[in-house]
């Protein structure tokens, strides 16, 4: 699988990043804004998450003002374990966002449910199945960040230094 972005999919990924039109034909309405069709962007998007390049496509909600809850969560895990448990917890339709930590606790997840109730009981199952106490860390306080990284600008530093990796001069274009 090649993991390297075409420039296509680097402006469709920034042209995203800042939202989809509230339209009848939104992913039309991006494809107009990229000389693209509607069939391509659809085509592309799809490509991408199945090729890893994105994990996820989708909106962002305020959980907590439709009555659920996201959690952030983590485990002590023995690192000969760490795999296997990182299986079990990524089994579970709840989760998100699962890293590795250089930390005691060593396995940092997101928890997602439609109430408290459904993350606290996917906590109880993730520690029924691995045997490992799950630290709960509930939200205080929302910061609203809005951090965006261009696809575009990763894509020719990514080109530059595989350019400087074979000897060879590399011109922005």
């Amino acid at each position: 699988m090649n993991k390297l972005l075409d420039p296509i999919d680097a402006q469709l990924i920034d042209r995203l990043h800042g939202g989809l039109p509230l339209s009848e034909r939104p992913y039309a309405d991006v494809a107009t804004d990229l000389g693209l069709t509607e069939a391509e962007v659809l085509r592309r998007l799809q490509t991408l998450l199945a090729n890893g390049l994105l994990t996820r496509f989708g909106p962002l909600f305020q959980i907590e003002r439709a009555g659920g809850q996201f959690l952030l969560a983590a485990i002590a895990v023995p690192e000969a374990d760490f795999e296997r448990v990182a299986e079990q917890v990524n089994a579970l339709p709840a989760v998100a966002h699962n890293y590795r930590r250089t930390h005691r606790l060593n396995m940092w997840f997101v928890v997602a449910g439609e109430t408290p109730e459904q993350v606290t009981l996917a906590c109880r199952q993730i520690e029924a199945e691995t045997g490992l106490h799950v630290y709960a860390f509930p939200k205080e306080r929302e910061f609203f960040v809005e951090l965006r990284l261009s696809a575009q600008a990763a894509m020719a530093k990514q080109q530059h230094v595989q350019a400087a990796s074979r000897g060879e001069p590399h011109v922005a274009h």
